[in-house]
């Protein structure tokens, strides 16, 4: 298989996952149990941290040229990524699913919509983590670092089909339509695949910034995870359940990047 068709497998699989699990929205009645929910939340936390660390902040720091000084793109690239989503949160109006708080502008939305918005702004880091990982790999050319890419996307994806579940599940008891409740979970997976091949052209052509690039997707995951995922499993009534759901998720990626890094 060619680099380029690797490149196209990661960045169709994270979408092709976040579509699978809206879809079983068709398969189910009822939404996901407290139980799961809290296994989901841990599993995608350990996932995207472990993804930061192994897949985003160690490569930043490796392709940095700053001799003693290369921890810097690493470091202002993950603080600049955390800034990012806090931009998001004040001008996009969304609803923060763990809570039902509103947060960003007050505006005349529906719940679905601001719930929909919530998951979106969420989903653009993870985007970006693929294609600043395949396009920092187009530019070195090598062959291991494209599957180390690939690696990554596996991982993104594994824990994209029980967040399209997670989206879908309540968007159907919110409207009342499994279509809608699809097309939603299915809308909010679009952005991935969008800021990824935005990402990929941003790493690839401007080589210069691809340690800042990397580093600014770990520092808005690792933001996602501590303001969201890791305070609702723990708020949950099965905390513990979503620590061994984050260790779990934390070992797999861990494996995909070893194994295929």
């Amino acid at each position: 298989m060619s680099n380029t068709a690797v490149t196209i497998l990661g960045i169709c699989l994270i979408f092709v996952m976040t579509t699978l699990g809206a879809s079983v929205v068709y398969f189910f009645r009822n939404d996901i149990s407290p139980k799961l929910n809290a296994v989901f939340l841990g599993f995608a936390s350990g996932i995207m941290v472990a993804a930061s660390v192994w897949s985003l902040l160690i490569p930043a720091m490796e392709e940095a040229d700053f001799g003693a000084w290369n921890w810097v793109p690493a470091a202002v690239g993950f603080i600049v990524g955390g800034l990012f989503l806090v931009l998001l949160d004040k001008i996009v109006p969304h609803l923060h699913k763990g809570t039902n708080e509103e947060e960003g502008p007050r505006v005349a939305l529906k719940k679905p919509v601001k719930l929909f918005l919530a998951v979106t702004i969420h989903n653009i880091p993870e985007g970006l983590a693929v294609g600043f990982a395949f396009g920092a790999a187009a530019a070195l050319g090598e062959n291991a670092a494209y599957i180390s890419a690939l690696g990554l996307a596996i991982g993104i994806a594994v824990q994209n089909f029980p967040e399209g579940a997670a989206v879908a599940l309540p968007m159907r008891a919110a409207t009342g339509s499994r279509n809608k409740a699809f097309f939603y979970g299915l809308g909010s997976g679009t952005v991935e695949p969008l800021f990824a091949v935005a990402g990929y052209f941003l790493a690839s052509y401007i080589t210069v910034l691809q340690p800042w690039l990397l580093s600014f997707a770990a520092g808005a995951m690792i933001f996602v995870v501590a303001e969201d995922l890791i305070p609702d499993a723990r708020l949950s009534e099965y905390p513990h359940l979503g620590t061994w759901g984050l260790m779990i998720g934390f070992a797999l990626m861990m494996i995909l990047d070893v194994a295929l890094g």
